[in-house]
């Protein structure tokens, strides 16, 4: 991400953070309001794709004067860790608040993007295409309609894209995606009672693997570790930095220790707790905070046996 990720702010000019759009991502649009509302607040906004509805966001901190007032090394802290979508350059203009009859509009929209979809998918099935509509976005200015399919390979839609643009007479655009995407479309509620965490905010979904599950010590049903996208779920990432710190300061297996009640070896170790499981010369076995532990170097175990000869001939007895 570039060092400076937000338009430099002029005297004249202003800017005004804005989640739009059906994948929900974030940018910066250029606006002359003096005040910047402090309660939730629908927009209007111009973009590249003509006029869209979105979300303000940050009007109760993040605005002074109508100024976006945090800083460069703040707002990329913020998504850097986070993940979100975020476009650093001022990506249109903000047109105006949106009033009832914009969400009206809105939720008509949504009513027609349904029978779109539909007729999309009814001309699909006549073409045989390879193909299958997951979802449709319909631009609020009605400059355009944007159809999400997913498909296996390359598919050559130009004649499906002609005969939906006949139907509907305007601007007809076909976005290839993936499960993780089609996730974030029609995602509802996952396991833990809460929604997607790829609808509500992620969108750059990084790699997820299953040596993350396997530290956490997540049971490795698949039915279990992985969400509506079938893959694993974005939610192990995000303790992964804590489970790996953690474990570094942990013993390995086998490891020699000592403790209060004598000598022993490293036979398991809990990660979040920082508890090591010690079982001893005499076989019985405890959890012992790691700060209550000592190491016995290689050198000290050799010192050890070579100061106990009758250990050291009943070893080599059991070896032979």
């Amino acid at each position: 991400m570039p060092e400076t990720i937000r338009p430099r702010q002029t005297k004249n000019k202003r800017y005004m953070l804005v989640r739009y759009g059906r994948m929900n991502t974030l940018g910066f649009f250029e606006h002359h309001e003096t005040k910047i509302s402090k309660t939730q607040a629908r927009v209007v906004i111009k973009t590249d794709r003509g006029l869209e509805l979105g979300y303000l966001v940050g009007q109760l901190t993040a605005y002074k004067g109508g100024q976006f007032k945090l800083s460069d090394e703040q707002i990329h802290d913020y998504f850097d860790e986070s993940g979100i979508d975020f476009v650093p350059d001022h990506v249109g203009k903000f047109i105006r608040y949106a009033c009832s009859a914009d969400v009206s509009e809105e939720r008509h929209l949504r009513k027609i993007a349904q029978e779109e979809m539909e007729c999309c998918r009814n001309f699909v099935k006549k073409m045989s295409l390879p193909m299958k509509i997951v979802d449709v976005e319909h631009v609020f200015g009605g400059e355009r309609i944007i159809f999400y399919f997913m498909s296996d390979g390359r598919v050559d839609f130009r004649e499906l894209v002609k005969k939906v643009a006949q139907e509907y007479q305007t601007r007809i655009e076909m976005r290839q995606i993936g499960s993780r995407d089609e996730a974030k479309l029609l995602g509802d509620v996952e396991s833990c009672g809460q929604q997607c965490c790829c609808q509500r905010f992620l969108k750059l979904l990084k790699p997820v693997n299953m040596r993350m599950a396997k530290m956490q010590k997540a049971t490795l049903d698949p039915a279990k570790i992985s969400g509506y996208c079938g893959r694993l779920k974005c939610c192990l990432r995000y303790e992964d930095e804590t489970y790996t710190e953690g474990k570094k300061r942990l013993p390995k297996k086998n490891t020699k220790v000592k403790t209060e009640q004598g000598l022993g070896k490293v036979i398991d170790t809990q990660i979040l707790t920082q508890l090591v499981v010690v079982e001893y010369e005499n076989g019985d076995k405890a959890a012992v905070p790691l700060e209550e532990i000592e190491l016995i170097s290689s050198s000290e175990t050799t010192k050890k046996k070579q100061d106990n000869p009758l250990q050291q001939n009943k070893q080599e007895t059991e070896k032979k």
